[in-house]
């Protein structure tokens, strides 16, 4: 069995490179062309870029940065924000990108079996952002994780897999940005219900929390945002990869 993939997860806003914690407070922390050529020289197993403002502000991720991402990038990467139709995601394929992500849209089920049964199933990644609320429990949360839905994630990411997603991100709101270990028995109660693979991101703030991912929580791959763009803790600016990733071996 391969290694599990390491996922760095950049944020954009505007033309801005942000990192937030629990989806709010976002803070810039550079140019996003820049972060994505030095993680293409890192060698990253892969890169996920997500527009955050997009499904707010009704449009898509722009096509045209897209563009600038495919000519700068070597490596697999995986693009979201705003997607909402067959034609935007056809544009995105074009121009080189292996994935698309489809959050706030993903409610509608069908849209996502009709991209699937456009593009194929590995073209389609569904993030499932999850927030615990007071009466219901852990609820799937659209659009920047602003508006609660009714599903709840286990049964939402199995409805997704049934539509055709060929991946699913599970996120917990709740540990966005805060360094303090991934949310392993919300990835676990998924990843033990689905058959697709499942990335864990949220939360990583060291190599045991990659590891923990993948051992206890069944994750097929690790992702995270602050963890490779801060030095520490402290959170200094840094943009990092580890150059050996054999860690994870063991895990697979």
């Amino acid at each position: 069995m391969s290694r599990p993939r390491l996922i760095p997860v950049l944020l954009l806003s505007g033309s801005g490179l942000v990192k937030s914690v629990r989806f709010k407070g976002h803070r810039y922390i550079g140019d996003p062309l820049n972060a994505a050529r030095i993680f293409n020289e890192l060698k990253a197993d892969e890169l996920i870029f997500l527009d955050i403002q997009a499904s707010r502000e009704g449009r898509c991720i722009s096509l045209d940065f897209v563009n600038e991402l495919a000519e700068e990038l070597t490596m697999p990467f995986s693009v979201g924000g705003g997607i909402t139709s067959i034609e935007q995601i056809r544009s995105i394929v074009r121009a080189g990108v292996e994935k698309v992500v489809i959050g706030t849209h993903a409610v509608e089920p069908d849209f996502v079996r009709q991209a699937a049964y456009e593009f194929g199933s590995s073209t389609i990644s569904v993030c499932i952002d999850v927030k615990k609320t007071f009466w219901r429990g852990d609820r799937v949360h659209v659009k920047n994780g602003r508006v609660a839905t009714q599903y709840d994630p286990i049964g939402f990411a199995r409805s997704m897999e049934d539509a055709g997603a060929g991946e699913l991100i599970i996120q917990p709101i709740d540990r966005d940005g805060t360094m303090s270990g991934l949310d392993v028995a919300l990835i676990n109660s998924i990843s033990t219900q689905v058959t697709v693979p499942v990335v864990a991101l949220g939360g990583a703030g060291n190599t045991a929390d990659l590891i923990e991912g993948i051992q206890k929580g069944m994750a097929s791959a690790v992702a995270a945002g602050s963890l490779f763009v801060f030095r520490d803790a402290d959170r200094g600016v840094l943009i990092n990869y580890p150059s050996d990733k054999r860690f994870l071996e063991n895990y697979a």
